[in-house]
């Protein structure tokens, strides 16, 4: 029961990742902040996770625009009173395409959300933290933030600059006990691996191959990093990027 009485900000959360992190956090004892672009999926989230009503907060927002960002963080400070961790994990991929193929609206749709939702998160959760002079913020990164993938330019992109935004937050918070770190899963077992399959023409065999470990992640596998980079157990832990990715990155 690590998180007994911790509020957890989630967004992204009824995704894959999302929904098993709030499982994670919800069996160590923390009150839930499922945020998400649809509200009643969320709700679905929490009732399949047998979550009591006192426990949870639903809030419907969109990410890439600050007004919803900071209505989330309003609400969960109005109703839990603090925000103990911020699993800073709503993001979308992009079509399977080259940067010559790549038009600009498809680029901005990404940065929108991925980058800017990351920012807008941090900017307006870090208020929260320094005031209360403690928390854990974990961004959701990629093996993409890393290393290039051919035809996925504005992914890429983003992930790389969630690892920029990371290491910058971590210093400017450092002295006001706020800890920031990444999570660089390689690929995971859910819808958006699907999808990435049936745009690029491929399978789960053409991506495995690349991976040592010879399989996808699976949500849960990232969810137990989250909860460690979260926890008193990673308390000297701040401005890491991890990659959580079967080897994938160590050739």
């Amino acid at each position: 029961m690590r998180f007994k009485d911790k509020v957890v900000v989630i967004t992204g959360a009824a995704g894959g990742i999302g929904t098993e992190t709030a499982k994670r956090f919800a069996s160590e004892g923390a009150k839930i902040v499922l945020v998400d672009l649809y509200k009643d999926t969320a709700e679905d989230t929490a009732k399949e996770l047998e979550l009591k009503s006192e426990d949870y907060l639903v809030v419907e927002a969109d990410v890439s625009k600050e007004e919803d960002v900071e209505r989330y963080v309003k609400e969960a400070k109005e109703r839990f009173g603090s925000i103990d961790v911020f699993f800073n994990n709503a993001g979308i991929e992009a079509k399977y395409e080259s940067i010559m193929e790549t038009d600009s609206d498809a680029m901005s749709k990404v940065l929108d959300i991925n980058l800017k939702g990351v920012y807008y998160g941090m900017k307006h959760v870090l208020k929260v933290m320094t005031e209360q002079e403690s928390g854990s913020i974990i961004n959701t990164a990629s093996v993409a933030g890393m290393i290039g993938f051919p035809n996925m330019g504005p992914y890429v992109a983003s992930k790389h600059a969630v690892i920029g935004l990371t290491k910058t937050a971590a210093i400017e918070v450092a002295e006001k006990k706020v800890r920031v770190n990444a999570v660089c899963p390689a690929p995971v077992d859910t819808r958006m691996m699907e999808d990435i399959e049936e745009s690029g023409g491929m399978d789960s065999e053409d991506f495995t191959a690349v991976i040592p470990i010879g399989r996808y992640a699976e949500a849960e596998e990232i969810a137990a990093l989250v909860a460690f980079l979260a926890s008193d157990d990673a308390s000297y832990i701040t401005g890491s990027a991890y990659p959580i990715d079967g080897a994938m990155t160590a050739g």
